[in-house]
C-alpha cells in the first residue's frame, strides 16, 4: 500500500489541509473559513474524502509548532498536523 502524506495547518488564519504532492505543482487542498476550533476528526475525514483521499489503515494524526522566525519565540505559532493517506480505491490516488 503506497502512502502519502496529508498536513492540515494554520498561522492563525483559516484552517487548511493539503496533500503533499511532490513534484506537482498544485496539491489537492481544503480550506475551513474559520480560524477556530480545530477541524475535528469527523471534519478531517471529510475533507480528506472530499479530496479522494482516507487515512491509511493504522495512521494517526501528529502535531508539531513552527515560526516564522524561529530565532524569535515572540513570533506567532504555526501549527502543523500531519498523517498517512491513501487514495480512497486503497491506493494512492
Amino acid at each position: 500500500m503506497k502512502t502519502l502524506t496529508a498536513q492540515m495547518s494554520s498561522d492563525g488564519r483559516a484552517w487548511r489541509l493539503y496533500v503533499v504532492l511532490y513534484g506537482e505543482p498544485d496539491w489537492p487542498t481544503f480550506r475551513w473559513e474559520r480560524t477556530g476550533p480545530v477541524p475535528t476528526g469527523a471534519e478531517r475525514r471529510c475533507a480528506l474524502a472530499g479530496l479522494g483521499y482516507e487515512v491509511a489503515p493504522g495512521a494517526a494524526w501528529s502535531w508539531t509548532e513552527d515560526s516564522r522566525d524561529p530565532d524569535d519565540d515572540s513570533t506567532p505559532v504555526l501549527l502543523i498536523a500531519a498523517v498517512a493517506v491513501r487514495g480512497r480505491d486503497g491506493g494512492a490516488a
